[in-house]
Order: C-alpha cells, then sequence, then structure tokens
C-alpha cells in the first residue's frame, strides 16, 4: 500500500464527540469515569483535549490537578492517603479546581479517594480506568450513583480518515488492516504498525489480563483468544469452545474456565459480546453468542495479520461504530418455517447480522461485501422478508455508494457513507 502524507499527528486528532460528553456534565457534582480499552486515547481526551478546553474557559492552571497513577513519577501517590493529602495540598482558595486522574484502578482503595474528595465543595473530579470491574463493581456499588461514565473507544473511521490526510480507499484498506489505535497514526510504514499492534497486544492487554486475573495456565487463554479472534462474526459458546480443546488437545479446560476468561477478556475490553434476540418471539437467546473485537487492528495482530477476511472485518468494523454512536445492538434472529426437499415443513433460522436500538428506534442491519448476485441478495433480504414490523432495513454494502431503496423499501448503503456520516442510519 503506498504511503500518505498525512495532515496532522496524534496531536491534532479531534474527538469531539466524548469531549462535548466532559463538557456537558462539567461541574456535575458527579465523578467522571472515563473508561476504554488502554492506548485507544482516554489520557489524549482527558489531559491535553479537556484541560485544553478548561484553560480557554478561564481556569488557571494552578487549579487543575492532574495525576498519571500508571507512571513511575506517581508510585507514592498509589497510596489512597498520600494521594488524599497531595490533592489537599494543591487546593489553593475557594475557587473551582478540577482533579484529573489518570488509571486510578493503580491505586488502592482508590473508592475512598474519589468519594472523600466528592465531599469537597470547590473540586471537580474526573478519572479514567481501563478495567470494567472497576467502574461496574466498585464505582456503582461504592459511589451509589455518584459515578458518571464516558465510554470511548479506538478511533472510528470517520476520526481516523480525519487524521489520515489521503485517498478513502487507501485510508479505508489502512483502518481494516490496522485498525484505529491514535498511535498508529504517527507510524510510517506497514512493519512498524504490525509490530506496534503485536508487541502491545502482549506486553500490555494480555499481561494485563493474566496479572489482574491470576491465571496460571497463560496457554489456555492465549489459544481462546486467538480461537475468538478466527470466529469474529460466528456463532459460538463455551461450551462449543470447551469441546474443541477436549478434542482437538485433549485439554480439560472447562467451559467454566473458558466462561470466566471470556469475561476477563470483556472486563478488559479487548472484546465485546452480542446477545442473540429473537425477533419475532421478543425474547434473548442464551446460546450461541457472537464476540468481536474492540479493535480490528488488535484481532489482526493476534492472527499475525492472516485470515483477514473482508466481510468478518467490515462486520465487526460495523458493530464498533454503533456501539460508539451510542447504539444497543444485538444479533438478530428470525424463525420461519420451510420445506425441505422432502416437502416437509421445518423450523429454519435466520439472521440479521445487527438489531439496533436506541431509545424507540430500531434498525435492522446486514452486512455484504457486495450484492452482485441474485443468489446473494435474496442470501440478505430473506432474513428482512419474514420480520413482522416495520422499522428500518438497510444492507451495508463494501464501496462509496449512496443510499438507495430498492423494490422492497431497503435501504442500500456503501460504507463509505455509513461512516463518514454519522446520520446516516436516519435516511
Amino acid at each position: 500500500m503506498r504511503q500518505v502524507a498525512k495532515r496532522g499527528n496524534m496531536m491534532l486528532i479531534k474527538r469531539d464527540v466524548y469531549l462535548n460528553k466532559l463538557i456537558e456534565r462539567q461541574n456535575n457534582g458527579m465523578v467522571k469515569v472515563i473508561t476504554g480499552i488502554r492506548r485507544c486515547g482516554k489520557s489524549f481526551l482527558l489531559f491535553k483535549l479537556y484541560k485544553e478546553y478548561l484553560l480557554n474557559s478561564g481556569v488557571g492552571a494552578d487549579h487543575i490537578i492532574e495525576i498519571a497513577l500508571d507512571g513511575i513519577d506517581a508510585d507514592e501517590l498509589r497510596e489512597p492517603k498520600a494521594c488524599y493529602r497531595y490533592i489537599k495540598e494543591k487546593i489553593l482558595d475557594g475557587e473551582k479546581n478540577y482533579v484529573l486522574l489518570d488509571e486510578v484502578q493503580f491505586m488502592d482503595r482508590f473508592e475512598e479517594v474519589l468519594n472523600s474528595l466528592l465531599r469537597i465543595e470547590n473540586v471537580d473530579v474526573y478519572v479514567t480506568g481501563s478495567n470494567s470491574k472497576f467502574l461496574s463493581k466498585d464505582i456503582i456499588t461504592e459511589f451509589r450513583g455518584r459515578g458518571d461514565e464516558i465510554h470511548i473507544y479506538p478511533l472510528t473511521f470517520a476520526e481516523f480518515y480525519a487524521a489520515f490526510g489521503g485517498e478513502y480507499d487507501d485510508a479505508w484498506d489502512a483502518y481494516l488492516n490496522y485498525g484505529g489505535l491514535p498511535a498508529l497514526i504517527d507510524m510510517n510504514n506497514a512493519k512498524q504498525k504490525m509490530d506496534y499492534l503485536k508487541s502491545i497486544f502482549d506486553n500490555v492487554y494480555m499481561k494485563d489480563v493474566i496479572e489482574r486475573n491470576k491465571i496460571k495456565n497463560k496457554d489456555e487463554i492465549n489459544t481462546l483468544v486467538n480461537i475468538l479472534a478466527s470466529a469474529i462474526g460466528s456463532p459460538t459458546n463455551p461450551t462449543k469452545i470447551s469441546n474443541t480443546f477436549e478434542t482437538e488437545r485433549h485439554s480439560s479446560y472447562t467451559h467454566k474456565t473458558i466462561s470466566s476468561h471470556i469475561d476477563f477478556l470483556e472486563e478488559a475490553y479487548l472484546i465485546s459480546k452480542a446477545n442473540r434476540y429473537d425477533i419475532k418471539g421478543r425474547k434473548y437467546i442464551a446460546a450461541n453468542l457472537k464476540y468481536y473485537f474492540t479493535d480490528v487492528g488488535l484481532r489482526n495482530a493476534r492472527l499475525n495479520f492472516r485470515q483477514q477476511e473482508p466481510t468478518h472485518l467490515m462486520e465487526n468494523v460495523v458493530y464498533n461504530e454503533l456501539l460508539a454512536r451510542g447504539y444497543s445492538v444485538d444479533v438478530g434472529v428470525v424463525e420461519v418455517n420451510q420445506k425441505n426437499s422432502e416437502g416437509k415443513s421445518v423450523r429454519k433460522q435466520l439472521e440479521v447480522d445487527f438489531v439496533t436500538n436506541m431509545g424507540n428506534q430500531r434498525y435492522y442491519i446486514q452486512v455484504a461485501y457486495d450484492l452482485s448476485t441474485e443468489e446473494k441478495q435474496q442470501q440478505e433480504y430473506n432474513s428482512f422478508r419474514n420480520i413482522p414490523d416495520s422499522f428500518k432495513k438497510i444492507v451495508l454494502v463494501n464501496g462509496s455508494s449512496k443510499p438507495w431503496r430498492n423494490d422492497e423499501g431497503y435501504v442500500i448503503m456503501g460504507m463509505k457513507y455509513f461512516l463518514l456520516n454519522s446520520d446516516s442510519l436516519d435516511f
């Protein structure tokens, strides 16, 4: 792939959606908790973009208290009482002080520190964290509704494209290959990007998961990650994976352990789970969930940049994009009666890639690399034809085509239009 000149670098990447969420929550009496996978830009959002906003709004630099708890220079401040004393000493007067704490999970008993800070009238608190367990089990429980989460993702394609500085096709190829971690924007060649992604997967993400959860058998969870990476967009479950281990590896990697390890990967924001939803029955189906990677570049790096099936990668990108836009996303199932070769009626499940909801609005979405054949069109449309409601039905295809409606009222939309227009689903 040819190299292109960039319009900017990481320092110029705008994350306006997340910045505006912080601004909207300023001085609301709650701890603003910024969550997301490590290296996705949480620190940049807080210490660069939001701090810059505060300074431009007239807040004095001496009223912004910054502590990066994952750095060696903050080693002593990981002790909760020392950290609290340090912050208290930095509060100069009765004007509003802004406390910015990065990677707060590195501090023991951080909940007590944050609760104590909330009791100081002229303090507004912001923290980042890279593990969902600390949010779900500590922030919500300890703060009793006084924690306000802003979850951020790696760069969406629109954010990536704005910083890329080249043609759409080149940007799309780069994004499908290497994903949207912000540091990649400054890297000049494919080897540098691949080495970076493989290194941080092993030495940051997997190391965090293994050490945090005290996992002894590293080989098992590493193999599990490879299986999930190979199976993006395909239904699976812990029992099925356990059977594979038992048959092919003669390993007693039980489905309970596998389920726990998958939870650990989710808590680290490496993967995300899509539940299966029975559209006609209006209920969730417990079996055979789908898993997607938070960043396709990390997924590709895990498989040494092999198995790069365009349709599955597109599906993963669409899933992440929908989450970043704030939708809840499930995998749809439509049960139909069809006649088999013997003329007997059989029950069959048709799949809708995504059932996307926000409030009372819903969209049904299929992702297809192309619709060039009648067979492919029938495959994508059949599920839609059996959905008994009138919510919008959309097929996303590779390429730059603008949205149009076919004779059945389904919207056909190119990936370029979908990804670069934040309101594209409202066409």
